[in-house]
């Protein structure tokens, strides 16, 4: 590559940050790299009214919670500092009147009274008010007034905004390294504001200015952003700058059907859209973080959103995902949303962990229901039921009975039970105490045997005998569970069940 990769993510602190934006995150970072370069984050704060208390504080939590923290920003190895647009405020004016004074820009001073009218006014007759080209000269702007008359209002302190001036009659054809050509008719396009009366940039006019200082060499952000392409391109061309390279992300769809995944879809769903949770005093809206997920899962996930290596591996940890990672391999089409695989992903992260770290993720949620026990046991219990478990809070439901005796059993079950089922589990009683050797093989054989001798049918004990230690069909291997319970509790377990049910 010509020039040293800097690629940036630059959120708007307006709440809290999509799971969308966290991938078009996390493919900069992934893209940096690859590529020994620099992964920065700026943040883009210049629309004030949309300004959101904490929400900026949550993007950096966010990032370093998945392990994708950037190389530079607000506070950190600030090379192109300041890293917040609102503090970098003086400068765009500068930049503004440059445009105005190359031609590429003029002052307008239409209210938004009057601009409200003349869209209402198009619309009236079928069609849409574009201010273009088609119309500016006859506006109120400095196409139209007199250079004087545009001193005398600037200075008498009317209201303006700066307009981009859209050259007419040319097509741009433009690269994307995703999409390929890519072309824009520019008589299409409106004269996008730049300059707000309020003395702040437009996120346009901004972002334009700050990849350049900042030396970004490639801009890699969401297909929602492709519209702006002609004019950001338009605008490198007005100051003469060289532009980066583009790259447009697909959308993340909805789980069913087409169109960009929502807040709503997750509250309706029952999934979380946000890396952390997020409050307000109206609501609370999940996070993957407290609903469980590994950080390391959700970027796996996310990164087979809209990009593959061209093989069938799914687990793929984050030096793996930079390894892999090309702009070339990431698809043009939307990539759906799959709660169910985002599931999947935790669970095989999950079950690679040992036995013993999992064991001492569980181990808060155990005390917390009052249960005084050992990390071995701990260890032990986790290794019996980790299979089936998604997340570590899984673990609980899949292994109460080994802490806690049932207080309850499986009606579907239990309606079966007569007499000659609690005298069976009576002659169970008197087996199993009569082992000195009570490991679950040794169990195993000598119950079974027993069993065999006798001419008792495997259904007629084993059932009633989950049932009695766990209350429901349900569990691993039966003997491993009696083993862990030990011969006391088991035999307590069991001369309850024969009173209870």
């Amino acid at each position: 590559m010509s020039k040293p990769v800097r690629v940036r993510f630059a959120p708007s602190p307006t709440g809290p940050l999509h799971i969308g934006g966290v991938r078009t995150a996390l493919f900069n970072y992934l893209f940096a790299k690859k590529n020994g370069g620099t992964f920065y984050l700026r943040i883009e704060d210049t629309d004030q009214t949309r300004f959101v208390p904490g929400a900026e504080a949550y993007i950096f939590e966010a990032l370093e919670w998945l392990g994708i923290a950037p190389d530079e920003t607000v506070g950190k190895n600030e090379k192109f500092g300041p890293y917040r647009q609102s503090e970098r405020k003086a400068m765009y004016k500068e930049y503004a009147e440059q445009l105005i004074t190359n031609g590429w820009a003029y002052y307008a001073f239409d209210s938004a009274e009057k601009l409200d009218e003349l869209r209402k006014q198009a619309e009236a007759e079928g069609k849409t008010f574009i201010y273009n080209h088609t119309v500016r000269e006859q506006l109120d702007n400095s196409l139209a007034l007199s250079h004087e008359k545009v001193s005398e209002r600037i200075t008498n302190g009317d209201a303006f905004v700066v307009r981009f001036k859209t050259p007419t009659n040319e097509v741009l054809e433009l690269n994307d390294i995703i999409r390929g050509t890519v072309k824009f008719d520019t008589n299409l396009l409106d004269d996008k504001v730049l300059y707000k009366s309020d003395g702040m940039p437009t996120y346009h006019l901004a972002n334009i200015v700050d990849d350049h200082l900042m030396e970004t060499s490639h801009v890699i952000r969401g297909e929602e952003w492709l519209p702006s392409l002609p004019l950001h391109y338009l605008l490198y061309k007005a100051f003469s700058w060289e532009a980066p390279e583009f790259a447009h992300l697909p959308l993340i769809l909805k789980p069913v059907g087409n169109g960009k995944l929502s807040k709503r879809d997750g509250d309706k769903m029952g999934f979380p859209v946000f890396p952390l949770e997020w409050k307000t005093e109206e609501s609370t809206s999940m996070g993957y973080r407290e609903q469980g997920y590994f950080p390391e899962a959700v970027v796996n996930f996310l990164a087979l959103l809209g990009w593959n290596d061209g093989t069938e591996k799914e687990l793929f940890s984050l030096d793996e995902l930079i390894a892999s990672f090309d702009l070339a391999r990431v698809n043009k089409s939307g990539a759906k949303f799959d709660p169910e695989k985002n599931k999947w992903f935790n669970h095989q992260y999950l079950i690679k962990k040992t036995d013993e770290e999992l064991a001492v993720l569980f181990a808060p949620i155990v005390k917390e229901k009052g249960i005084a026990t050992t990390l071995e046991y701990l260890t032990k219990v986790v290794a019996q039921v980790k299979d089936r478990a998604n997340f570590i809070t899984d673990l609980w439901d899949l292994s109460d009975y080994f802490f806690v005796a049932p207080t309850s059993y499986d009606e579907k079950v239990t309606k079966k039970w007569n007499e000659a089922t609690k005298e069976l589990l009576k002659q169970v009683i008197e087996q199993l105490a009569s082992y000195s050797d009570f490991t679950s093989q040794t169990i195993e054989n000598n119950l079974k045997e027993w069993m065999t001798t006798n001419e008792i049918g495997m259904g007629k004990v084993m059932q009633p005998l989950r049932l009695s230690l766990v209350g429901e069909l349900k569990g691993p291997h039966l003997f491993d569970i009696i083993e862990m319970l030990g011969k006391e509790e088991t035999i307590k377990r069991i001369e309850k069940a024969i009173t209870t049910v």
